[in-house]
């Protein structure tokens, strides 16, 4: 029996994030009617959250200031980070289209772009030690008019409900605000929230179209030239991440409640799509919150983490995702990483890191979760560590700060370490603890999102088992299996790879003749 279709579009989006929303400015920019479905009430997934830091190499906007960059070093770097574990084609196809996504968004007034100084994670060929990444200006909020309180609000008010200013938005919601304003500006776009899709509709072999939900009432909506997934990941689903990842839950997530609940993932899985790199999110440690969330935390500027046994395990300032496979690695050992206790002293009112947001102290010793005491001796029997061993970790610390040598994990010794660096000693990574009263703060194994998905071609067309494509059907962003593998190779990677494989879909799309 035919589909009784509701409505037609020529190109149809799942989710509103930086990919999804990149994905439908090129489609509805060429002239393409397009629809973007959100599940949510907002539009802007975890992008509207992140920095967004967008690792694009060798764009014109980094010419612009003065910064040396090119193709073939970004992908010598990149294929140096992940090596084989994804398709090198993906990979060119990636670094190679940087440039051309870059110029192609730039035409627009609305999307602006400046250099973003942050170094790339790894010491290997091709690295750029001050970074190659661009990010949104920031947007005056009155520009957006209505749009703005459809923008996901940022992570302290959407989920630990703190006080923020809106007047001028930078990072994640300058990204999803430019986007959105451009969108507009096409007269080709359509923007749904409150839209879940339930099932994509395939016809001979082909996906014409997709099973939605809107206010409680089924939907079928064709795309004429293809369907556009970028909805997330599966973060937020408990059991798959216990499944999948054996991870305790999903509240770590820096995903906001509600979303990414892995409906793209199962659909994709319905027809066919091969599916890779499951296992993996993109980690970072994450400062634990008394309302069970857990916040971002990055650019360590003092203080040690140690785990049950009261050691270090790591070098505490490597980039997020490093350290968080460091505490996921902590299973294989015997030697629980979760929780992480982060050790400190007096010298920091708060904790000496970039968390977002920043814990109230008082809050969190009401909560259990900020502990502190006159002597190591105390604290340690505060957290349930070895008395002796927290003493020794600390003691032993304390002489690598004084003669500016990690020679256990060699932390001060990277650009990135120093990048973040406060301390004042031969080694600005090394700030002794020293000064009661001692403090420890939880810390858990938390995650920007998780990164496996459907396996894809170099313009972001699912495969089956087989490795075809299946006709009409894309995915990107965290909905797709990662072109960076295991790796989080540099700032800006996962928005990066996601827009470039939206603009790759959408453009061919937009050559289809049909």
């Amino acid at each position: 029996m035919p589909v009784q279709w509701d409505e037609t579009a020529d190109v149809v989006v799942v989710g509103s994030g930086g990919a999804a929303l990149t994905a439908a400015y090129t489609a509805a920019a060429g002239g393409l009617r397009t629809l973007v479905l959100e599940k949510t009430e907002y539009f802007g997934g975890t992008s509207a959250y992140s920095g967004s830091g967008l690792w694009l190499p060798g764009n014109h906007i980094l010419r612009q200031a003065g910064i040396g960059d090119s193709v073939e070093r970004g992908l010598e770097y990149f294929r140096a980070v992940v090596g084989d574990r994804t398709p090198a084609a993906l990979q060119e196809a990636y670094v190679s289209t940087a440039p051309e996504l870059v110029e192609f968004l730039d035409r627009d007034p609305v999307l602006e772009f400046e250099y973003l100084p942050f170094p790339d994670y790894f010491a290997a060929p091709g690295r750029a030690p001050g970074g190659r990444g661009i990010c949104p200006t920031p947007l005056p909020a009155h520009l957006l008019g209505a749009r703005l309180d459809q923008v996901r609000p940022p992570i302290s008010i959407d989920q630990f409900g703190l006080p923020q200013e809106r007047e001028t938005l930078a990072g994640g919601q300058a990204l999803i605000g430019r986007l959105l304003l451009a969108l507009d500006g096409t007269g080709n776009a359509a923007l749904r929230t409150g839209t879940r899709m339930r099932s994509l509709v395939v016809e001979d072999g082909r996906v014409v179209g997709l099973e939605a939900e809107h206010e409680g009432r089924a939907l079928m909506i064709r795309a004429k030239r293809g369907v556009i997934v970028a909805a997330g990941g599966f973060e937020r689903n408990a059991e798959l991440r216990r499944e999948l990842q054996d991870m305790p839950g999903s509240d770590w997530s820096s995903a906001a409640p509600g979303s990414n609940t892995g409906d793209a993932l199962a659909a994709l899985q319905a027809v066919g799509a091969a599916t890779d790199l499951t296992d993996e999110s993109w980690w970072c440690p994450a400062v634990l919150f008394p309302n069970g969330h857990a916040a971002f935390t990055l650019g360590l500027r003092g203080g040690i983490f140690v785990n049950a046994a009261g050691e270090r395990f790591a070098n505490e300032s490597l980039p997020y995702d490093r350290m968080g496979h460091e505490i996921r690695a902590g299973h294989a050992t015997g030697v629980s990483h979760l929780p992480v206790w982060w050790i400190f002293d007096e010298r920091f009112p708060n904790v000496p890191g970039i968390s977002q947001p920043a814990p109230d102290p008082e809050e969190f010793r009401t909560a259990g979760l900020w502990r502190s005491a006159d002597t190591l001796t105390g604290l340690a029997e505060r957290i349930g560590v070895p008395a002796d061993v927290l003493g020794k970790t600390v003691t032993r610390f304390n002489g690598f700060a004084a003669s500016g040598v990690d020679t256990d994990f060699h932390r001060g010794e990277d650009p990135y370490d120093l990048f973040f660096a406060a301390g004042d000693g031969p080694n600005s990574c090394l700030v002794p603890i020293e000064r009661a009263p001692f403090h420890a703060v939880q810390v858990v194994l938390g995650d920007l999102g998780t990164k496996g998905g459907a396996r894809i071609g170099e313009d972001g067309q699912v495969l089956d088992r087989g490795g075809n494509a299946i006709p009409g059907l894309y995915a990107i962003g965290n909905s797709a299996a990662s072109v960076a593998g295991h790796a989080y190779p540099a700032p800006g990677v996962p928005l990066g790879s996601g827009m470039v494989f939206g603009y790759r879909a959408a453009t061919r799309l937009r050559l289809e003749d049909r």
